[in-house]
């Protein structure tokens, strides 16, 4: 049977605007009853705006509020532990807004208060939610793609709505820990989340913005069975929101496009009013996003969430999965400081402890591996082949119909 939840909301930024957009929308029976601001005068905005009945300035006493059964953070970066905290004293479940901490250490500390005070947590990481990436998990799952080789996420943007994400000591980076842990966590997904992440390559630099967290960075996170991750993220992107990923097997590829290029094109010699998230202009040529909060994951996100805590099961998105993804974070930070390869620290892995490496193709000719068949243009078969004995290459033209 299914439930209905009475929900905490701290915050009344984008995202939690965002996050009441959704509950309110698809799962109406789950509302927001108490809403959390530090302001006085957007916390009676909010509520008025969306229904809610009770707001606070208080958020010891917005998590306590007796009619809440779950708690949602969509606070700024250096709060999340303190909110979590309270969650855990009041005995709350708890939802948590990415990233889940400035820090690996913080994020460990966060883990560890949930799972101390065994309450319910789940890790609002939304674009691996989409409805595309979703489909796209589904066919890797199922072997599309044979073993991941290369998964590859890009997030760029002209840069966050609020001021918090532009001071460092808030916000505890730039936009790698902005951008950067949305796309280490689908890079995880298409890699297998089992699978450790072992070390990382990272450039990052300030290139645009007079501020000392870096508005661009490049990332290569290697795993343990040889497979490869690549981000790109930027604060400095001009013409909307790219958002774009790329999976490559040894059976298979995957090209996503998520909101840039949306199938949904429309030119206007007016201002036609809002269009899309970090969209810059209203007039031209505009790409506008037709169900915004489904096409960035939201609902399915929290349809996951609620039905995982009726279900007295994990989401697909835990916290532990926050703290892997802060993890590589770090270790992204310290390479671009010593241009080097650096180790992503781990002090609790839960994943598998040793796995096979991707050894490829394993097919064979006539006795010989197998490197490549291809149709010329005249149309016979050419196979480049290895000799396993000596390592010679060769190559054959063999008759096939």
């Amino acid at each position: 049977m299914q439930q209905s939840h009475t929900i905490t909301m701290l915050g009344t930024g984008l995202i939690g605007l965002f996050y009441t957009m959704t509950l309110h929308g698809q799962r109406s029976r789950d509302r927001v009853g108490m809403v959390y601001s530090r302001t006085e005068d957007k916390a009676k905005a909010f509520a008025q705006r969306w229904s809610i009945p009770r707001w606070s300035t208080d958020m010891a006493e917005a998590i306590n509020d007796p009619e809440t059964d779950v708690v949602v953070i969509g606070l700024p970066n250096h709060l999340h532990e303190e909110a979590v905290r309270l969650c855990a004293e009041a005995g709350k479940a708890v939802l948590c807004t990415k990233p889940l901490a400035r820090t690996g250490a913080e994020a460990k500390r966060i883990l560890d208060i949930v799972e101390n005070a065994g309450i319910f947590a789940g890790y609002l990481e939304d674009l691996v939610y989409t409805p595309k990436t979703l489909k796209a998990l589904q066919s890797v799952k199922n072997g599309a793609l044979g073993d991941v080789l290369w998964a590859r996420s890009r997030e760029t943007h002209s840069g966050p709505h609020s001021d918090w994400f532009w001071d460092l000591q808030q916000a505890g980076g730039g936009a790698i820990v902005d951008l950067g842990c949305h796309c280490i966590e689908i890079i995880r997904n298409f890699i297998g989340k089992d699978i450790r992440p072992v070390e990382v390559m990272c450039w990052a630099d300030t290139l645009v913005h007079p501020i000392d967290a870096e508005d661009n960075g490049i990332g290569l996170i290697r795993f343990a069975n040889g497979a490869m991750g690549q981000f790109e993220v930027s604060w400095s992107f001009r013409g909307g929101m790219d958002l774009r990923d790329e999976v490559a097997g040894t059976e298979g590829t995957i090209w996503l496009n998520h909101f840039l290029r949306t199938g949904f094109e429309m030119f206007t010699s007016g201002a036609g009013g809002y269009v899309a998230e970090k969209a810059e202009q209203e007039s031209g040529w505009l790409f506008p996003v037709g169900d915004e909060v489904t096409e960035l994951g939201y609902v399915d996100m929290f349809t996951d969430m609620f039905d995982a805590l009726e279900a007295s099961r994990e989401p697909m998105e835990t916290f532990y999965d926050g703290y892997v993804v802060n993890a590589i974070i770090d270790a992204c930070y310290r390479s671009a400081e010593t241009k080097q390869w650096e180790p992503v620290l781990l002090d609790d892995w839960r994943g598998a402890e040793a796995v096979t490496s991707i050894k490829g193709l394993k097919h064979e000719y006539d006795g010989h591996q197998l490197v490549k068949r291809e149709r010329m243009p005249d149309g016979t078969v050419k196979l480049i082949l290895r000799d396993k004995e000596t390592g010679e290459i060769m190559q054959r033209f063999v008759e096939e119909a």
